[in-house]
């Protein structure tokens, strides 16, 4: 097996996280079955309030043995005093918890670490990853520009990782186009603990993406995808990378709300705008082919719907095989 500093870190069995992929996709039916095969299963908790945070991690855990996360997008956006305490509700509850965008925060950090859990941040710069290393996070997350949904990036992966990995001493994931085998041998030659995968996961079995925006993940191909910023109402400034044809799609929607959204854990409804950055779960309506298709350069690993168990499997045997030579 492919043993890393992050294996033995987190207590896995393989070198892959699957990415927090945003509410009601990200769902603990996944990461149950990524955890039952030795990865690193993510739960997407943020914009949640404790007591839900609480019930969906307990809801993961019962579904398996194995190693678990939490994943919190965008806390500064969130009041520091209930951050706090969802926080705090995760790391009692799960062996990781990561953080996207934003600086990093050592005071989160120290809540974390204060609950027994461990403590990442996904960084996009040598900066940032420096910051995160000063925080107390236990391992980090190197996003390149090709990676889908929000970009933290803004150069190519494995330049990143060459910058990053001469900067800091704790152990360095790669994200960001890694959907094959192939680029996972890749990153671990060059260096990376592991992966951090997202693109692949959307299209699992477990993942509670909506039916349509998987088939478009499944018809797509790297050249498809654009790093944009369209899809910003109410998060401004937050570039990102999206199918091209879902922007084109919303341009030319003739309205200002495209859809719905029932909450998959707390059954609260609330319009989508046009251009509003929403995960399109199974539970979303309306015109899914105007809203936000998050997609990474590694779109064109995405072949067909499989289970989880199935992609991480094929992920490491054929990098196995690759690094074996």
């Amino acid at each position: 097996m492919l043993t890393t500093r992050f294996t033995e870190l987190v207590g896995c069995s393989v070198p892959i996280q699957q990415a927090g992929m945003g509410r009601g996709i990200a769902t603990p039916r996944l990461a149950a079955a990524v955890a039952n095969v030795g990865g690193l299963g993510m739960v997407s908790v943020y914009d949640y309030t404790p007591d839900v945070v609480a019930q969906m991690l307990d809801n993961t855990r019962k579904q398996t043995a194995g190693t678990i996360g939490a994943n919190f997008l965008n806390m500064v956006s969130v009041d520091p005093a209930l951050a706090g305490e969802c926080v705090a509700a995760a790391a009692s509850r799960v062996r990781v918890v990561d953080f996207f965008w934003g600086d990093p925060d050592s005071a989160l950090v120290e809540i974390v670490h204060a609950a027994g859990a461990l403590a990442c941040w996904q960084v996009g710069s040598r900066e940032e990853a420096i910051a995160a290393a000063a925080a107390g996070c236990d391992f980090i997350i190197a996003q390149g520009i090709g990676a889908g949904g929000h970009v933290r990036g803004r150069i190519g992966l494995l330049a990143l990782l060459d910058q990053v990995l001469s900067a800091i001493d704790i152990p360095v994931l790669a994200a960001g186009g890694i959907g094959t085998g192939r680029a996972l041998a890749a990153v671990l030659a060059a260096g990376a603990a592991g992966a951090r995968v997202g693109t692949r996961f959307v299209a699992a079995a477990e993942a509670g993406a909506h039916p349509t925006y998987v088939q478009a993940l499944i018809a797509a191909e790297a050249h498809d995808t654009i790093y944009t910023e369209a899809f910003s109402v109410g998060w401004p400034d937050a570039p990102h990378r999206v199918l091209r044809s879902c922007v084109i799609a919303a341009e030319a929607y003739p309205g200002d709300v495209v859809g719905e959204e029932v909450d998959p854990n707390t059954g609260k409804r609330r319009p989508i705008p046009r251009w509003g950055p929403l995960p399109i779960h199974t539970d979303v309506t309306g015109a899914i082919e105007a809203m936000p298709h998050w997609a990474g350069e590694s779109v064109e690993g995405v072949k067909k719907v499989q289970a989880a168990a199935e992609i991480v499997r094929e992920l490491v045997d054929e990098a196995e095989q690759l690094l074996r030579r």
